[in-house]
Order: structure tokens, then C-alpha cells, then sequence
């Protein structure tokens, strides 16, 4: 399609570590001119934020049909956040163009042909007076794509000044790879990054997560458990390639025999070592990393990543990024996209067989909230 213009659109996820609900403001043509704007994040209900957990490490149940009633909540807290948001950050409702509703991951199988985010796209577009664009997945995964990840071709946009070869690396519950060498896109899910660990910390201590890695930084590698983990078959798989947030968890019990930080410790160098092995899967060694998503933010982590990769390795902010927003800022790009009908995705992406348009587009009904602003 012709260049289209620039539009303001909002972009909301809550990613497989569910901390919350992220919410973010960007101004875009859906191509190459992006500019950046606020993002908030809201934390789900306790008693919700448990009920998702409880649907994520329970498989039959997160692949069931029969979610309609906590897909509703779901939806609801979403809209109840984008809503708070506009609010906070004095925004005219009527000058967002576009919605884009990842909503909550609780299952990916795509060799199935499987992929489930909740989050109503008619609902949210009725609840914000907003058009709405959710399902970014499902096209993709329809077509033989592995579905994720989805935010390189934003990850393309945002580099296009910076030296390649460059790596980007996102660590939320999953971590993934964006890696950018002048036309070269190449994407897929490295392992594991802070879902087993915050798992792990959650049961033996209560806390949420290991924060600033401290738990981890104190404990020793039982490097022999760590060569076990390293033995699954995924990393030797050629990319494309994408995982369930609780893909490792079974085999991950192992360090269940070691200390609270000896486990931490163990879990943080799976992380770091799976994520090491996208280095198998790309053309030439990256220049350097760029680490966005939460696991930035574990010092851990970030010490052993420059340790065993042996180039920079910084957060996004070291480029002016914004690290705890940049995954829902890909949600408002890609609805532009969607809007555009411009592909989501490409074979070096997400291994489906051409590149690939997705999202299904909700219109603000009649009388909503927009049109009365």
C-alpha cells in the first residue's frame, strides 16, 4: 500500500510474567516512522492475577473453549486500564485512532495449530470508544507460522540508525530475539527467561520475583542440573521457533533439591546460556545486545549475559528505548499495520510461508465513549 499517514494509537499486553497490564502511547505510519509517547502499568486484581496462573500451568484447562467467563474479566481490566490511562495522561479520546489488544497469553502450541490470548476485541472497542484490533496472533499460526515473536518488525523500525549486526533481546517470562543486519530480520524464543525463576522465587519465599537478583547473585550454578536443562532438544531446532510460557517447567523441578539461592542461581544461568544458544541460529556474531522486558532489571542476569556473551550488553535506555513499554508500543505499531493491511510477519520471523498480514479489527461502536468526547 501507499505510505499512509501518521496516527496516534495506544498499545496494551500483559505479558507471560503477568506483573500487569502495560499500557502505552505511540504516533506512527505503521512503517518507519515511530514516535514514541507515555506508558503506564496497572497490576491485575490479586484474586485474577491467581485465577490466570492457575489457567497457565494447568494445560487442558488454558486450551479449553470454555473461558468465556474469566476472558470477560480479562477484557474488562484491560479496558478499565487503557480507560485510566487516557485519563492520567490527559489524552483526547477521540485522537486515538487505534486500539491494539494483545491481552493475556494462556496458551501457545502452534504445532497444533493452537494459540490463545483472551481479550475481546467488540468488548474493549465498546468499553474505551475506541477502534480495536486484537488476535495479532491467529493468522499467522492458521498459515503454519510459529505465532511469535511479533514485535521484530518494530524492533526494525526503532534500529534503523544503529550499527548492525545488532541483537535485541526481550526477557519477559519467555525470552526472545530480534536480530537486525541491514534487510536481515531473523526473530524466535531463545528459553526460558523470567518465568521459571519468578516460579521458583514465588514458592520458596513468597516474593514475587527476584528483585534486582539478589537471591540468584548469592547462590551457586549446580552446573551439572544446568547441563540437564541445556539437553532439550528445542535449542538445536533451527529458527523460526517459539514456546509456551511453561514449556521447561516440568523438567525444571530438577533444582527443586538445591537451596533457595543455589536454585535461583541455577535458574539464572539456564536463562542466560538457553539465550546464548540463539547465537547457533544467526548469521554473524551481533556487534551488540539491547535487553528490554523485565529481566533487564536483575542484575544477575545482566552480569552473567556480558560474561558469557562478550560484547556490550545494555538495556534499551542506552539507545533511548524505553524497556518496561516497548512490547505494548508493538501492539499500538502493529495495529497500524493491521489497519494497513501491512504484514505482522515474515518467514524469518515466525517460519510461516509468506509474509503475513493478521489482527481482526473491532470499529468503536456507534454512541461509545469516543464519539461522545
Amino acid at each position: 500500500m501507499a505510505d499512509g499517514p501518521v496516527i496516534t494509537a495506544i498499545g496494551a499486553i500483559s505479558g507471560t510474567s503477568m506483573d500487569g497490564i502495560d499500557v502505552a502511547l505511540i504516533r506512527t505510519d505503521g512503517a518507519a516512522c515511530v514516535e514514541t509517547g507515555a506508558g503506564a502499568s496497572y497490576p491485575y486484581e490479586d484474586g485474577l492475577r491467581e485465577e490466570l496462573r492457575q489457567v497457565i500451568a494447568t494445560p487442558e484447562v488454558a486450551e479449553h473453549a470454555a473461558l468465556d467467563a474469566l476472558e470477560a474479566q480479562v477484557t474488562c481490566a484491560h479496558a478499565q486500564a487503557i480507560n485510566r490511562f487516557i485519563d492520567e495522561h490527559g489524552l483526547a479520546r477521540a485522537s486515538v485512532a487505534v486500539l491494539g489488544l494483545h491481552g493475556q497469553t494462556v496458551f501457545h502450541r502452534p504445532e497444533r495449530r493452537v494459540t490463545r490470548q483472551l481479550g475481546l476485541g467488540a468488548l474493549t472497542a465498546e468499553l474505551t470508544g475506541i477502534t480495536t484490533v486484537n488476535r495479532f496472533r491467529h493468522a499467522d499460526v492458521a498459515a503454519g507460522g510459529e505465532g511469535a515473536p511479533l514485535v521484530p518488525l518494530y524492533h526494525r523500525a526503532l534500529a534503523s540508525g544503529l550499527a548492525q549486526p545488532l541483537m535485541v533481546l526481550n526477557l519477559g517470562g519467555v525470552a526472545n530475539v530480534t536480530y537486525l543486519d541491514g534487510d536481515t530480520v531473523i526473530a524466535f524464543d531463545t528459553g526460558p527467561a523470567s518465568a521459571l525463576l519468578d516460579d521458583f522465587v514465588r514458592q520458596r519465599t513468597g516474593a514475587p520475583f527476584d528483585a534486582d537478583g539478589r537471591l540468584s547473585g548469592a547462590g551457586r550454578i549446580d552446573r551439572q542440573i544446568l547441563a540437564s536443562l541445556m539437553s532439550n532438544p528445542f535449542f538445536a531446532r533451527p529458527a523460526p521457533k517459539s514456546l509456551d510460557r511453561q514449556d521447561f517447567h516440568e523438567r525444571a523441578g530438577m533444582v527443586e533439591i538445591l537451596s533457595d539461592a543455589d536454585g535461583a542461581a541455577t535458574l539464572a544461568a539456564f536463562t542466560v546460556e538457553a539465550t546464548a544458544r540463539a547465537l547457533d541460529h544467526v548469521p554473524k556474531r551481533p556487534l551488540r545486545w539491547l535487553v528490554a522486558g523485565g529481566g533487564r532489571l536483575n542484575r544477575t542476569f545482566m552480569r552473567l549475559f556480558a560474561a558469557r556473551l562478550g560484547v556490550p550488553v545494555e538495556p534499551v535506555e542506552r539507545v533511548g528505548w524505553d524497556g518496561d513499554f516497548l512490547e505494548a508500543q508493538c501492539f499500538g505499531y502493529l495495529a497500524v499495520r493491521s489497519l494497513r493491511a501491512l504484514p505482522l510477519s515474515l518467514p524469518t520471523t515466525t517460519g510461516v510461508p509468506a509474509p503475513q498480514t493478521g489482527g481482526e479489527i473491532w470499529p468503536a461502536p456507534a454512541g461509545t465513549a469516543r464519539d461522545s468526547n
